[in-house]
């Protein structure tokens, strides 16, 4: 090789160098969910606002590796074991209990911060809330409290109504407290509960039909992340049912839902970016408290109110967070 050719690749060699160090110390964090990313990407966007707001913006200065397990939890365990596998620095466990279960088998070194409708201390996720004590933290919200809200919700603005079915997903670790707290609404109420089960979405097609045999004439669906990912099936089939219906968060009723009512899911994802943020700025998961989800919203859908015949009282409306015109 001629000496100035030599000069030449040495001096592109050496000006190449910081470019590929740079690129390997951006840091590279795990965005692990339950749901699938074709009708979960506004939750994945919230969180990627939040990592933002906290100083870190996608191939700028930090990475983003997500998994999806497209509605099977027991895809899981094995696609945190990749994210850890890949070096990630941190990892966003979305999608509630079972995502941030996997992320906590994965590994006990490697920062995660959860969002999962529960108490984390029951499932042994964290110590307490205020020092959770090991390398999980994040944000949750209690969703078998709210449960009786949504009955009575339903049932001021569909007065007539006599049998709710309750639509659960029982590999949801919350289905059980959530389904005690939705029978007492509906007995204190007189009304009769019929539960139906679905994990997949021919379930969901089938507990529709066991609805119709069993007459119900309400419907609320669970707090659960598959639900919501089904939220367009759940809509359009309590629609041709002519099914007043509620949920937990108002992309349902964005669906066609008649309401929802609960937490705002975008907040949570935004909170966990944030979350995120303050680890890469070197910040202990033990030494940050879990953050509690306290603003709920009520979301109606009047155009599907309107579509069954149903007459919302002006004080109801009143009380309306949003409304779907």
């Amino acid at each position: 090789m001629r000496r100035r050719d030599f000069v030449a690749a040495l001096g592109a060699s050496v000006s190449a160098w910081p470019l590929r160090v740079l690129a390997q110390s951006i840091p590279v964090v795990g965005f692990l969910n339950s749901a699938s990313p074709a009708t979960y990407r506004f939750n994945a966007d919230a969180f990627r606002e939040g990592l933002a707001q906290a100083g870190f913006v996608e191939g700028r200065n930090v990475r983003i590796e997500e998994r999806w397990a497209n509605g099977d939890y027991n895809a899981l365990p094995a696609l945190a074991a990749e994210l850890v596998a890949k070096g990630v620095v941190a990892i966003a466990a979305t999608g509630d209990v079972p995502s941030a279960r996997a992320a906590q088998g994965a590994s006990t070194t490697v920062p995660v911060v959860f969002t999962i409708g529960g108490d984390p201390v029951r499932f042994k996720l964290v110590e307490s809330f205020n020092r959770p004590g090991g390398n999980l933290t994040g944000i949750a919200f209690v969703p078998n409290q709210l449960g009786a809200k949504r009955v009575q919700l339903l049932r001021d603005v569909a007065p007539k109504i006599v049998r709710v079915a309750l639509l659960m997903n029982p590999d949801n670790l919350n289905a059980g407290a959530e389904l005690a707290d939705l029978k007492e609404g509906a007995a204190k109420l007189g009304l009769q509960p019929l539960v139906q089960n679905a994990r997949t979405p021919a379930e969901i097609d089938a507990a529709f039909a066991e609805m119709a045999l069993g007459r119900a004439d309400a419907l609320i669906a669970g707090t659960d992340p598959f639900l919501l990912d089904r939220r367009q099936q759940i809509a359009s089939l309590a629609e041709r049912n002519r099914l007043p219906a509620i949920s937990f968060t108002r992309q349902l009723p964005i669906a066609g839902l008649l309401m929802s009512y609960g937490p705002d899911i975008g907040w949570m994802y935004r909170q966990a970016g944030g979350y995120i943020g303050r680890i890469l700025k070197g910040a202990r998961p033990a030494e940050i408290p879990v953050m509690q989800g306290v603003r709920f919203e009520l979301v109606l859908n009047i155009r599907t109110a309107r579509r069954l015949g149903l007459a919302v009282p002006s004080a109801f409306l009143a009380s309306v967070d949003e409304v779907i015109e």
